[in-house]
């Protein structure tokens, strides 16, 4: 039976069609050509898997520990996600901060979602995971593992799923539906939240 992570998997690889570049051996692939957003641009991105030693840098940068359900995807899936260019974008571990070609292989900040950007009222149980480009709502995990989205300015939960892969999941599904077969948005005025 195929396993919850398998399936995101292989959504994420729906646009092979487009091209694939597997940057790392690690596990590190660009899924899909965007030409209409630039040169330079995928629609998918999965990055290679971190260790524990990745967790732990990432922990004492915060002062606080990462979600259990959020170091099993980084240490087994994937270093954050970025879906349909940013549409949906999980955050991870970043080595590097120079605007270079390695800068296109990681992930946006982990660290500096939870030290800098959280909402107002965001409190300290709440570990902040990723961002929807939209309109830069955030996603956050609860002690529960159940994952949350927020506006920007305001950590109110709007929406909960059970897990990570439940997200994961549904909204790698539900994004597909609004981009046609080489990821061109289908209606760009569309918003493309699950929360309008």
């Amino acid at each position: 039976m195929e396993s919850k992570y398998e399936e995101i998997r292989n959504l994420m690889f729906k646009l092979s069609h487009l091209g694939v570049w597997n940057f790392s051996q690690e596990g590190g692939f660009f899924i899909g050509k965007a030409p209409h957003r630039g040169i330079r641009a995928w629609q998918n991105r999965i990055y290679p898997k971190i260790s524990m030693t990745e967790i732990e840098i990432m922990e004492n940068e915060m002062h606080r520990q990462i979600a259990p359900s959020y170091i099993r995807f980084l240490t087994s899936f994937s270093n954050g996600l970025d879906i349909f260019n940013g549409t949906l974008a999980l955050y991870g571990y970043r080595y590097s901060f120079r605007r270079d070609e390695t800068h296109d292989q990681q992930p946006f900040n982990l660290v500096w979602i939870n030290k800098r950007e959280k909402p107002w009222n965001s409190t300290d149980d709440m570990f902040f995971i990723g961002t929807y480009n939209w309109d830069y709502s955030f996603l956050y995990v609860t002690p529960d593992q159940k994952v949350h989205i927020c506006h920007r300015e305001d950590a109110t939960s709007l929406f909960t799923w059970d897990s990570i892969e439940d997200m994961l999941l549904s909204e790698i599904k539900r994004i597909y539906t609004l981009f046609d077969d080489r990821g061109v948005a289908i209606d760009p005025k569309h918003p493309t939240t699950p929360i309008i």
